[in-house]
């Protein structure tokens, strides 16, 4: 439906994916081995599952989940430890493991991300009440978390600059359907903009600011390495774009609303009469989606810049209510953006 944002999820690709694979089942494998070399068990599973739980694609990320788990598989042992220890297995133990495990995954989460490691490790050893097996499992999952945290980041590390270079191209496609799907609605005389879905929107909206997060922390992290020349600015262009446009997108569901054509509109009402203002605005919504891709590929973008400044002054003299000045107010903004992204290039 024109109008509506309609943004692909960012699928890795095949590479990608092998990578990624390939890095889980090398991390799960090593430690399971060598706590078969070892002899903690016959069955270390405790040993590979740090490799599925831990490792993500921000492979850096590791250390502190890492911490985080150990943490917990520790805290639980003790727990179940103690409870068998002083109470028989019967359902008060039970119970008494219950609470005191729900206790501890939430005094040593995070907010809102309490650590359940704490309470699982209380329930499988409590499950298996076999002689050396709190020991056992504490030493397989802390040979498993030294192999993904020293292991992991050697394998396939992703590349931080590239993954937020697709982010912003990933942006840049989808702001460039939802103002073209917008300026096309406008142009026939429909709805200035349909109901925007929730989650495709903050996925849209949020992405440059996703992609920023990386770009700082790679840059951090890999001294040594310059980024992609530009790839910085243009990252907080997108940043600062996304909010001047959510803005603008948002004034026109207002007016789609005010239309009798928005959600809340009355079923069977008749709509209100066009608006002028809004097909008059069509080609500045256009000119700015061209100015703005080029701005976000990198390109020359001053001309188009140009433009997209003598159509929102015509505009404004044409329809001078402050209504459409708050209208008119996203794309301003995402001028201003624009200009100040141009100025830092020279």
């Amino acid at each position: 439906m024109p109008g509506t944002v309609v943004v692909d999820p960012q699928v890795p690709s095949a590479g990608a994916r092998l990578r990624s694979g390939a890095r889980v089942v090398i991390c799960a494998a090593v430690p399971w081995y060598l706590c078969l070399w070892w002899g903690t068990s016959p069955a270390p599973v405790p040993a590979a599952l740090p490799a599925v739980l831990i490792l993500r694609e921000d492979v850096y990320a590791a250390p502190r989940l890492a911490w985080e788990r150990l943490l917990g598989v520790f805290v639980g042992v003790l727990l179940s430890t103690l409870a068998l220890d002083r109470l028989p297995p019967s359902s008060l133990s039970f119970l008494a493991v219950l609470v005191c495990g729900c206790a501890g995954m939430y005094l040593l989460g995070r907010p809102g991300s309490p650590n359940q490691q704490v309470l699982i490790t209380a329930l499988m050893i409590y499950a298996t009440a076999l002689p050396g097996y709190p020991l056992a499992r504490l030493a397989e999952t802390l040979v498993g978390i030294a192999v993904v945290v020293l292991l992991g980041p050697l394998l396939w590390p992703p590349d931080p600059y590239r993954s937020a270079a697709e982010g912003l191209d990933a942006y840049r496609a989808g702001v460039g359907r939802l103002l073209d799907g917008v300026a096309g609605r406008l142009a026939r005389g429909g709805p200035p903009a349909a109901p925007v879905p929730l989650p495709e929107g903050a996925r849209l909206w949020l992405r440059p600011q996703a992609c920023r997060a990386a770009f700082d922390r790679a840059a951090r992290r890999r001294r040594t390495r310059r980024p992609p020349d530009g790839l910085d600015g243009r990252l907080g262009l997108a940043a600062r774009s996304a909010v001047t446009l959510q803005c603008f997108t948002q004034e026109l569901q207002e007016r789609a609303r005010g239309l009798g054509t928005g959600p809340s509109a009355t079923p069977g009402a008749p709509a209100a009469a066009p608006d002028p203002a809004l097909r008059a605005i069509v080609p500045l919504v256009r000119s700015t989606a061209l100015a703005l891709d080029a701005a976000l590929r990198g390109d020359e973008f001053a001309a188009e810049l140009d433009r997209a400044r003598g159509l929102d002054l015509a505009h404004r003299a044409a329809h001078p209510t402050r209504h459409d000045a708050v209208l008119r107010a996203g794309l301003h903004l995402t001028h201003e953006a624009l200009s100040d992204h141009l100025a830092s290039r020279r």
